[in-house]
């Protein structure tokens, strides 16, 4: 009986020395190609080009040397059937009985500096055809796909369990594939300008951490990136601390996007997934100060975000008796503020340091699941439309300035969503409540007597003028919303009656 054959051929050659040596030793002979061939000869490893078996020689460069009848009738061959033998066996066809392989590496060269010629050039052809082939006919045929399996096949080769392995290996082989193909369609149907929203979605992730959980104990749960997504906090570095449960990444990445959208210098505090401080100021350390003063109760044990470098006076001012956060995220900690962190005696040896680039402002896509299926929309990037002065009252030039930054603000709190605040700091929040006047109610009653001279942004249109009546008695003097409601006229009455300023945008920013 002859000796059982192997075909190797990957990309990453992580441990094929090691495993060509352990199929050889258990008598198999190992087929195998280009530099993957080379590697193993040069280890001493007895190889036979798999130009020999097709008696046709590589040739384009590479892209043609395992599309071939001697190849895939080898992988495709149903040694069970009487037919399929007979077959093989007239055409000189000799069975494999293992394939390992993996692709072309098209994913990292797509996300490091490249041509379009490059990306194309990346795209493997022969090893997903193999792959597929020896998957199908897994009955025969063990696929592996990932080096970390390579002591998995020798151990079960051992212990004559290798078929009970082929159901698994042949999942993973098609998942490989699948993600492989995914990564490619979704690269150059931008590259062709193709709507993001097409007929069919095609979108791979990859795993990076597993959890103890979910948002709840009972729950699984795990993280996996988008291997073309924009930079973010699924692809942050930690630097100090336990890794982040499911619901400090919902938070995290919460908090991230928010100071995203505000100026320099800026921190944003999320807690439960609505913001509860946001701030900006001359230093990080005061921007932090300002916006955990916001709510004091709620930014305890919350997630603290800057918009670049915690020096030594923020780490301070986090590290102070009295505050506990869980995770703190920047574009970078200096060594002076890790060194605060790691020396702070209770909370500040475990809390989490991630380093995180700060997100794009261009418009991502957006994936939320239902029963069933799934939703896809942009990601809200503010669209730039002129804003309309509705009142009689035109805001001044410092109430402008409120205006805008909480109308950056408004569009991260869970609708109804209204918020109360200055120039440079969130005063109070009102979230997720199933009226727009209650919202502004709760706003109003954290922020406190800080809302006189304050400014107030929704995220939607108002629709009656009671919130315009709560808003004036708590001392608000400007307004900013979308518009839009059968009441506008109503609503501007009302702002004139009580010298509100009241700002248009024409744009919401539901977030449910």
């Amino acid at each position: 009986m002859p000796n059982p054959r192997a075909l190797i051929s990957v990309t990453d050659k992580s441990g094929v020395v090691e495993f060509g040596k352990g199929l050889a030793e258990r008598g198999f002979e190992i087929l195998s190609t280009g530099g993957t061939a080379r590697e193993l000869r040069a280890a001493g490893i007895a190889v036979i080009d798999v130009s020999e078996v097709t008696q046709f020689p590589e040739m384009m460069d590479g892209r043609l040397k395992t599309l071939h009848p001697m190849v895939h009738g080898a992988l495709l061959g149903d040694t069970r059937l009487d037919s399929h033998r007979h077959q093989m066996e007239t055409s000189g066809i000799v069975p494999i009985s293992i394939l390992a392989v993996n692709l072309y590496a098209f994913e990292e060269t797509v996300r490091s500096t490249h041509t379009y010629d490059e990306a194309v050039e990346s795209i493997d052809i022969g090893g997903p055809a193999m792959i597929r082939a020896a998957a199908k006919n897994h009955a025969n045929v063990a696929v592996i796909v990932d080096p970390l399996d390579y002591p998995l096949i020798l151990e079960a080769i051992d212990q004559n369990n290798l078929p009970e392995l082929r159901k698994s290996l042949m999942a993973k082989a098609f998942r490989h594939t699948a993600y492989y193909d995914s990564v490619i369609s979704r690269y150059f149907s931008h590259a062709a300008g193709d709507n993001p929203l097409s007929d069919t979605l095609t979108m791979g992730y990859r795993l990076v951490q597993s959890m103890r959980y979910g948002e709840n104990p009972h729950q699984s749960a795990a993280l996996y990136v988008d291997p073309l997504g924009a930079p973010g906090v699924a692809m942050g570095t930690m630097l100090a601390g336990k890794e982040l449960s499911y619901n400090n990444i919902l938070d995290s990445d919460g908090a991230w996007e928010l100071v995203g959208d505000l100026p320099p210098y800026s921190c944003a505090i999320i807690k439960h997934g609505n913001p509860c401080g946001a701030a900006t100021a001359s230093t990080f350390g005061d921007a932090y100060i300002a916006a955990r003063e916001a709510d004091p109760i709620s930014a305890f044990g919350g997630i603290a975000a800057f918009n670049g470098e915690v020096d030594l006076a923020a780490a301070e001012a986090m590290a102070q008796k009295g505050n506990f956060l869980e995770v703190i995220l920047a574009t970078r900690f200096t060594p002076e503020a890790l060194d605060v962190f790691a020396n702070r005696s209770g909370w500040g040896q475990t809390v989490r340091l991630v380093e995180v680039p700060l997100p794009p402002s261009h418009p991502e896509i957006s994936l939320r699941t239902v029963r069933g299926g799934v939703l896809v929309q942009e990601t809200d990037e503010a669209p730039a439309t002129e804003w309309e002065v509705a009142s009689r009252r035109t805001p001044t030039e410092e109430e402008w300035k409120s205006l805008r930054f909480q109308w950056s603000v408004v569009k991260h709190v869970k609708s109804n969503a209204i918020v109360v605040g200055t120039v440079d700091r969130l005063l109070g929040v009102g979230a997720g409540q199933m009226n727009r006047v209650q919202s502004v109610r709760l706003a109003l009653l954290q922020a406190g007597e800080k809302a006189k001279g304050a400014v107030l942004a929704s995220d939607a249109f108002f629709p009656f003028s009671d919130s315009i009546e709560a808003a004036a008695e708590a001392g608000i003097v400007a307004v900013i919303q979308p518009g839009g409601s059968k009441q506008d006229q109503a609503v501007i009455e009302k702002s004139n009656e009580l010298g509100v300023a009241m700002v248009f945008t024409h744009s919401r920013h539901f977030r449910h």
